[in-house]
C-alpha cells in the first residue's frame, strides 16, 4: 500500500501564427484604466502636476515680461 509513482506530462504552450493577441489586454479599455489609476491616486497626481504647471506658468510669464522689456 505504498505510493505509486505517477508520470507527469509536460505542458507545451504555443502561439498560433494566425492569431497572436499577446498584448491585446494592455490596450483594452485604456482610458478606463487611466481614469481608475488617477481616481485612486489623485493626491499623488495633484502633488506631481501642481509644481509642473506652476513652473511652466512662471516661465511663460517671465519670458513674456522679458520680451516686452526689450521691446524699445
Amino acid at each position: 500500500m505504498g505510493k505509486q509513482p505517477v508520470r507527469m506530462r509536460a505542458v507545451v504552450y504555443a502561439l498560433s501564427p494566425f492569431q497572436q493577441k499577446i498584448m491585446s489586454g494592455l490596450w483594452k479599455d485604456l482610458p478606463g484604466k487611466i481614469t481608475h489609476k488617477v481616481s485612486e491616486n489623485w493626491i499623488s497626481v495633484t502633488l506631481l502636476l501642481t509644481p509642473l504647471v506652476g513652473t511652466y506658468t512662471y516661465v511663460q510669464n517671465y519670458q513674456e515680461k522679458e520680451k516686452l522689456e526689450h521691446r524699445y
